[in-house]
């Protein structure tokens, strides 16, 4: 049997999305750890975490080389580091919170020489109306994705950018670093164009699977591990009524945010844990990781919150990271920063292990 056919069995077997080019060795080492390492901390992410945050008079720092909030008060970075490519598709030389892409490039390199990994969102433009953004419901836009000739080629020549970009991604030897791209993300809720309410689930599975079918086969990219995220979801067969087969998904997960605390402290942590119960399972019958792949409370406005509703929430379950959204400004920001209410208690629960850092994921690719 041929060397490739001997890879791609293993592949397989081990939850490999089936229609992947064979995976590069660092990208197949990233993912096979991911689902080693369960059980034993989860790698804590953070939007953005190399391009700007806050200081502590709440005003904001933009582009400071090696710098991120939560290295300011833990004096460790971020394991996973969280990215957008939206208005990459406008060929634009920033996304839509004005991070230039050559700066993500090489955030996404210095977190790879640190050890850790990349997770890339994308609120692509409306590509019937490329003026409107992600969150401009055109009518059918994907089903005119799928039928129009004119809308579909415009789409797929986004898609182009967003290859070209995945492909520049190289360590300082020419290696492609692995990243973990999720596309269409909170499909469950109806707020951007893919939503619930915008196109049937046949659709939605159509748009994925003529997505992920021109990043492989078309660009042959073998570096990037695709990532299903909804948010919130009743029970499993809501977590899969859109999910559009194992051999085009890697990694499950989802997104949800904690609002309204702390009235709702409890009811958030029961939510939480049902929905990891439910991908925790998931994971078990598919061979694959799982994660959250968005969360936190805006302002985190309980100095407890990382004791009392993340590690309650956690508790049990074996996801491989949990990803914060960004620090925008000074009121929308999720993760601490020096002063901030909640450091203390941020501080204890990495003393715990629960939450881990770039210092506790070195050897994810080997």
């Amino acid at each position: 049997m041929k060397k490739s056919f001997i890879l791609l069995f293993l592949c397989l077997a081990k939850g490999w999305c089936q229609i992947h080019p064979i995976p590069t060795l660092l990208t197949k080492n990233l993912y096979q750890n991911l689902r080693n390492f369960e059980g034993k901390g989860v790698f804590l992410g953070h939007q953005d975490a190399l391009a700007y945050g806050l200081n502590a008079d709440g005003s904001r720092w933009i582009g400071e080389k090696d710098r991120s909030d939560i290295h300011s008060v833990s004096g460790e970075f971020p394991a996973v580091l969280g990215l957008d490519l939206g208005r990459i598709e406008l060929g634009t030389s920033h996304n839509l919170d004005q991070v230039p892409f050559e700066d993500m490039k090489v955030h996404i390199r210095q977190t790879y020489e640190r050890g850790g990994f990349s997770t890339i969102s994308w609120h692509l433009n409306n590509p019937v109306n490329p003026e409107k953004t992600s969150w401009d419901h055109v009518p059918g836009t994907v089903s005119k994705i799928l039928e129009d000739p004119e809308v579909k080629s415009r789409y797929l020549s986004w898609l182009d950018l967003v290859a070209a970009f995945l492909s520049d991604l190289k360590t300082s030897d020419g290696n492609y670093i692995p990243v973990i791209f999720r596309p269409f993300h909170e499909h469950t809720g109806s707020w951007f164009w893919w939503g619930a309410d915008h196109c049937t689930p046949d659709e939605y599975k159509a748009l994925w699977k003529l997505t992920v079918d021109y990043l492989f086969q078309k660009k042959k990219l073998n570096h990037i591990l695709i990532a299903y995220s909804t948010d919130v979801f009743r029970d499993k067969a809501h977590y899969l009524e859109r999910y559009p087969g194992d051999e085009y998904v890697d990694l499950l997960g989802v997104d949800t945010y904690h609002r309204n605390a702390p009235e709702s402290n409890t009811a958030f942590v029961h939510k939480l844990r049902s929905m990891l119960s439910i991908l925790d399972q998931l994971s078990t019958e598919k061979k694959k990781p799982y994660a959250i792949t968005e969360t936190g409370l805006e302002q985190i406005t309980e100095k407890d919150w990382w004791s009392n509703v993340v590690v309650p929430a956690l508790d049990g379950f074996r996801p491989s990271y949990l990803l914060l959204w960004r620090n925008g400004y000074d009121k929308h920001y999720y993760a601490p920063y020096p002063g901030q209410g909640s450091v203390a208690d941020f501080k204890e629960v990495l003393k715990s292990g629960k939450l881990i850092l770039s210092n506790g994921i070195q050897g994810i690719y080997r």
